[in-house]
């Protein structure tokens, strides 16, 4: 099956990769013709444009950094599709907004499955990230061999928007819990405690978590680069109080770890990781969270 992958950023050119290993035809495109380099040195076809990607694709995947440019290149792409092909959305969206294109790509008689993935940009090059579809069974099972290039864990939530609401729940949760041992570590240093001694000890017991032991690892590193931006944080926790307020549920955590990301943005920009919420509290207290032998990206 040959793909089509429009959107070569982080999380992009890694699951284009993985599926370059898996030996799909892959044909890829992005803005920045540099981020595709490496897949083209690595046997990918570069396109010159989101149309030319459409055109020689059996079906499209797109991964990118809003739902503004989701709409955009789908309009571009959508008359130039071969008949038959699916649209494959790996961004992250919200639900009334994936509803919204499946509805225009409808139009252009191109289905959508929307592919949201978790786990983070290091398991994404591994081939081991986490896949959370939505979408026709149909599709689901046609593109199965892909998401399994992709991924190892891999999950069909139900219909279209299913995804959108889970992937919101596991990103939420991500940054509240990147807030909570932000809170813990330095707990640890204030109190004199060794903090590298003080993070094992808190990834071997009842209170240790994914983000504990990925992104606290790279806070006392002091690179932060989780390659995943503040803004990016806080367009998925509006998301998730979009949701909370549609559902009727409060979510108190949320807000307030919503809050420290609009401190993070005034204090170091959009642009800036997602742990350096981390960093707010090192500046506030005058105290560093270091510690030798942790890795500046993860692996």
């Amino acid at each position: 099956m040959h793909y089509g992958y429009i959107g070569l950023g982080n999380l992009g050119a890694a699951c284009a990769g993985c599926l370059l290993k898996a030996g799909f035809k892959v044909t890829v495109y992005d803005l920045n013709a540099a981020l595709a380099a490496p897949l083209v040195a690595a046997g990918a076809t570069l396109a010159t444009s989101a149309e030319g990607v459409a055109a020689s694709a059996d079906h499209v995947i797109t991964c990118l950094p809003s739902p503004a440019v989701s709409e955009k290149v789908l309009r571009h792409v959508l008359p130039h599709m071969k008949p038959g092909a699916s649209w494959v959305e790996m961004s992250t969206l919200g639900r009334d907004e994936v509803l919204r294109l499946a509805a225009l790509a409808a139009e252009g008689g191109v289905r959508m499955m929307e592919l949201p993935v978790t786990g983070g940009v290091h398991l994404a090059h591994q081939g081991k990230i986490t896949m959370l579809a939505g979408g026709d069974r149909d599709l689901f099972d046609l593109h199965h061999g892909a998401m399994q290039a992709m991924g190892d864990k891999i999950f069909h939530m139900g219909p279209l928007g299913s995804s959108s609401i889970i992937k919101v729940i596991t990103n939420m949760l991500a940054f509240i819990h990147l807030k909570a041992t932000s809170e813990a570590l330095m707990l640890a240093k204030r109190g004199g405690l060794d903090l590298a001694q003080s993070w094992h000890a808190i990834a071997a017991s009842s209170g240790n978590s994914f983000v504990h032991e990925t992104e606290g690892a790279l806070i006392l590193n002091g690179s932060y680069d989780i390659a995943f931006n503040v803004d990016l944080a806080l367009k998925d926790l509006g998301f998730a109080l979009g949701f909370g307020k549609e559902f009727g549920v409060p979510l108190d955590l949320a807000s307030i770890t919503n809050q420290t990301y609009i401190a993070a943005k005034a204090a170091y920009g959009g642009e800036a990781q997602s742990p350096m919420i981390a960093k707010l509290l090192e500046d506030l207290l005058h105290t560093d969270l270091r510690a030798d032998g942790f890795p500046a990206r993860l692996e």
